[in-house]
């Protein structure tokens, strides 16, 4: 009977596909396994193959997919992982998207418009995940737009944790970019100890990337003003708000992002000399020429792996966070 308990005992595998590697494997090493090797090849006509090269069945399986460019080819790149667990008898398999693609096209903001986000969470169920795990997904609602556990993950504690040891608090400010990340910049406010600004724009929705500061909420001149973010994409919105913050007298203006999208020419834009400092971790991989001088990427491998393994030893993930939002 021993040895029948024993062989029932479920085994964690971790794999990922072809997008961050990097990231893959520092998440093993904190975790302190090995990265399943997967057969993954992209064929002359672009379909995808992949194959485990080890038994994952029975296991507790997670798949680690990041998305940058070409986000579509890595989409379906996880979702065939995905459907290659599912048919190789693993017990449980987890979607690991550190940032979750698609994550903008939450809601209909127009008529015939599609909820992208819902298709990619319909995708994966049918694939066979069981659960996904994501960090600062940009709409809290996409939670629910999957059938099954979604552990959302916050990137708050490294970010602060670095704060906390470079910026003094006696005069910070804390500012909100929009309306819409005013709760999150409230929790960074109540964790730093520093009051709370908010800036109001006004975007108009048939021309993206494009936004207007209209006013600032809060005192910001003569201060060192944290902007915070849950992702940087072209960086005009973000640089636009550094602006408007120099210019009503704030003497330091750093920036705080989960996801460093940086779409082209994000990096020569982010080097205003509106911005001092760019702090971003590394949910998705950085080329050589998406870096500049002002960029600081800190590494979320340690949070993902702590995630996992308390997805794995069925412990509560929300513990990580103590009251993070």
């Amino acid at each position: 009977m021993g040895s029948i308990v024993a062989k029932n005992r479920k085994h964690l595998v971790l794999a990922t596909g072809r997008s961050h590697p990097e990231l893959a494997r520092a998440v093993a090493d904190e975790i302190g396994t090995a990265l399943m090797d997967v057969d993954s090849r992209t064929f002359a006509n672009g379909e995808i193959y992949a194959r485990y090269e080890g038994s994952v069945r029975g296991s507790d399986a997670f798949i680690l997919q990041s998305y940058g460019r070409p986000v579509n080819e890595w989409l379906v790149e996880q979702l065939i992982m995905v459907d290659a667990l599912k048919r190789a008898s693993a017990k449980r398999i987890t979607v690991v998207m550190p940032y979750y693609p698609y994550s903008r096209q939450d809601k209909k903001g127009r008529g015939r418009e599609p909820i992208s986000a819902r298709l990619v969470a319909d995708l994966f169920k049918t694939a066979g995940a069981d659960r996904i795990m994501s960090i600062d997904i940009h709409a809290a609602q996409i939670q629910g737009f999957f059938d099954g556990p979604f552990d959302h993950l916050f990137a708050m504690p490294v970010l602060l944790e670095h704060f906390q040891r470079t910026i003094a608090a006696d005069n910070l400010t804390v500012v909100s970019p929009d309306m819409g990340r005013v709760r999150v910049a409230d929790v960074w406010s109540d964790k730093l100890g520093a009051p709370l600004a908010i800036i109001h724009k006004r975007r108009d929705p048939l021309v993206p990337n494009q936004v207007s500061v209209h006013e600032i909420v809060g005192t910001v001149a003569g201060r060192t003003c944290l902007l915070v973010d849950d992702m940087i994409d072209t960086g005009r919105t973000i640089v636009r708000a550094a602006e408007a913050l120099k210019k009503n007298g704030a003497t330091n203006v750093v920036v705080a992002a989960t996801h460093a999208i940086f779409s082209d020419p994000a990096p020569q834009i982010l080097n205003s000399d509106f911005i001092d400092e760019v702090v971003v971790t590394d949910t998705l991989p950085l080329r050589e020429e998406q870096r500049f001088e002002k960029l600081r990427v800190l590494s979320i491998a340690p949070l993902l792996a702590r995630a996992i393994t308390e997805v794995f030893e069925d412990g509560s993930v929300t513990s990580l966070f103590d009251g993070a939002a």
